[in-house]
Parts: structure tokens; C-alpha cells; sequence
């Protein structure tokens, strides 16, 4: 597994809540109901996206909308605050780590 592929977050708690299912990168991946698009990610990936001037990967900041470096797109190109943003069934993300990105 590429390092990009290894989470950075472990679920603790709370498994009892209903399963998400969306594409990050192209793969299918879950979350639970409720999660942040924040949380979705990094539960299932090594970071949110990659710097536009360095290429380091980035994992959020602030983690309450302020700071603006946890954006994330989607495939249509619309571009998502993830730390504030509700994961939805379906949605397709681009970290710019993945193979669709």
C-alpha cells in the first residue's frame, strides 16, 4: 500500500452509524454518516490533497473553516471546504494524490 493509501485517522468509536459510500480518487471507499468530508478522507487516506506550490501533502489546518487549507474538489470541479463540509453518498473526490487526480 503507497504511503498516500495508509490513513492518517483510526475510528475509535461510534461504528454504529450508517455507512457512506463515495470515490476518492477513483477508489471506493466508505465513511459513516455524519463524518465530515475531512474525516471521510483522511480515515481512508495518508492526506487531504497536496500543496499547489510545493507538493506536500496537506491534512487540514484549523479543522473549523477559517484557515482555507483544507479544500478539496470534486470530480465536476467544484471546490469543498472539507472540514465543513458533510460527506454525501456519491460524491467523488480529488485529492491530487490518487490516480484520478
Amino acid at each position: 500500500m503507497s504511503q498516500s493509501l495508509q490513513p492518517q485517522l483510526v475510528r475509535l468509536a461510534e461504528h454504529e452509524r450508517a455507512t457512506v459510500a463515495f470515490t476518492l480518487d477513483g477508489r471506493a471507499v466508505t465513511a459513516l454518516e455524519g463524518d465530515t468530508v475531512l474525516t471521510a478522507v483522511l480515515i481512508n487516506a495518508g492526506s487531504l490533497r497536496r500543496n499547489e506550490f510545493s507538493g506536500q501533502p496537506r491534512a487540514g489546518f484549523c479543522m473549523m473553516g477559517a484557515c482555507q487549507d483544507c479544500w478539496i474538489a470534486t470530480a465536476d470541479g467544484e471546490r469543498l471546504r472539507a472540514c465543513s463540509t458533510f460527506i454525501r453518498a456519491g460524491m467523488h473526490l480529488l485529492s491530487g494524490s490518487g490516480e484520478d487526480a
